[in-house]
């Protein structure tokens, strides 16, 4: 009965996110001026809110549905700088990325690959050796008369040089990293033979070595053993810069007839220094290993191949170099 005699009464307009859509006429008050609920007022303390946005987030339109504008979102994309880091300045966070345009480029020749990698150290590693044999060969054919200085001085200015043009035009690592190797290769053969006429046997146990501890470190991280987290980039880069501050500052004393002693000393503090500055040789070698992978997941261009066997041979002579040095400290105790 009272539903065939009088219209029924209004019902009150839903709120929120349950607003009906209709021809019901919007509400006089918009939000600025009347008491903000409590979900506002939460929302506010948190910052996330201000009396304005607010407003213009519970507006409503023509056909009486609210509007929903976006929500807050923290940004959270991460820098190239701290997702690629390495302690070998051959291999950055920039060294897959194309100088003009700042994004990774393929050319035509292809793409970078593991496989290609790998061909390229070995073949690096191979001119090394022959290189070195040559200086060695020399040195002892003639019973240890032989003036080395000379392939020492070429062997180390010439690869410094050279490492740093191949570091400024990575396009030419095809044609500058087998010089590289060559160079060093003199530079090493004529300090192991100088070592080696000294403590017999060093040099055998250096080279096994600094390739255990790269089949090692390689093991362990194919693996997941070891990883490459921001946290271990950040020290191994740190403690490998502090490396390099602490050598340019003996050099430059050098010149004054000054030198730090710990550093050549074969006392417990100069074993102690030289086996730590193994262990982060050593621990950039995984950084290397994460820099190829990266290479070589963004598709760099096919001449990377060479660039990066090129860093990863810096720092396996590098590391071959500290332990030569941390075994004579050893032998010349006994």
């Amino acid at each position: 009965m009272g539903c065939l005699g009088r219209a029924p009464a209004p019902s009150a307009p839903a709120c929120g996110p349950f607003a009906l859509s209709g021809t019901m006429p919007p509400r006089e008050s918009g939000g600025i001026g009347r008491r903000p609920g409590f979900r506002y007022q939460c929302r506010k303390a948190w910052g996330f809110e201000s009396p304005l946005s607010h407003h213009q987030r519970t507006q409503e339109v023509g056909s009486g549905a609210r509007r929903r504008w976006p929500r807050y979102a923290p940004d959270t994309t991460t820098p190239a700088d701290d997702t690629m880091r390495s302690g070998n300045p051959a291999l950055k966070a920039s060294t897959f990325l194309d100088s003009g345009t700042g994004v990774v480029t393929t050319t035509g020749d292809g793409a970078m690959t593991l496989n290609g990698t790998v061909n390229r150290t070995a073949f690096l590693l191979i001119l090394t050796l022959v290189g070195a044999m040559y200086t060695w060969n020399l040195f002892f054919a003639s019973g240890g008369a032989a003036n080395l200085q000379p392939y020492v001085l070429v062997g180390a200015l010439g690869g410094f040089g050279v490492a740093m043009a191949t570091i400024f035009k990575k396009t030419w690592a095809p044609f500058t990293a087998p010089l590289y190797a060559a160079l060093e290769g003199l530079f090493i053969g004529a300090i192991s033979a100088v070592f080696e006429q000294r403590f017999p046997g060093l040099v055998i146990q250096a080279v096994g070595l600094t390739f255990g501890v790269l089949a090692a470190l390689l093991l362990a991280y194919r693996s997941g053993l070891v990883r490459a987290t921001e946290n271990f980039k950040l020290g191994v880069v740190a403690a490998t810069g502090g490396i390099a501050l602490l050598y340019l500052v003996n050099i430059v004393m050098g010149f004054f007839g000054h030198s730090m002693p710990f550093i050549h000393d074969s006392g417990w503090v100069g074993i102690a220094f030289s086996g730590f500055v193994v262990v982060i040789a050593a621990l950039n070698l995984v950084l290397d290993f994460d820099m190829i992978e990266q290479g070589v997941q963004q598709g760099a261009p096919k001449y990377m191949e060479w660039y990066a066997a090129f860093g990863l041979l810096v720092t396996l002579v590098w590391l071959y170099l500290e332990i030569l040095r941390l075994l004579s400290k050893l032998q010349s105790r006994n």
